[in-house]
């Protein structure tokens, strides 16, 4: 989630009925305030569309042309990786 210094603010017009909605589900789900609880129904979104991306991607490549990967492929493949984590571990 986001720092409290990250925030900012952004109206949005509901009808009465769903403003008592979000109210009741933000003390339902144990949100301190609708801000959160709406927070967290959008961060929930977000999961499950890289869910959909990461689904989809899969099956891109499970459709695409195949061929048999040698020693070198998998030496190539194995040193990209490492690298790609390597440069997440110092941006964290």
């Amino acid at each position: 989630m986001a720092r409290d210094d990250d925030l900012t603010s952004m109206t949005v017009s509901l009808p009465v009925a769903q403003k008592h909605y979000v109210k009741e589900q933000a003390i339902a789900s144990g949100c301190s305030t609708p801000s959160e609880y709406i927070r967290r129904l959008i961060h929930a979104d977000q999961k499950a569309r890289e869910q959909e991306d990461l689904e989809r991607k899969i099956l891109e490549g499970l459709d695409s042309p195949t061929r048999q990967m040698t020693a070198s492929d998998w030496q190539d493949l194995r040193a990209t990786l490492k690298a790609k984590l390597g440069k997440r571990k110092k941006a964290q």
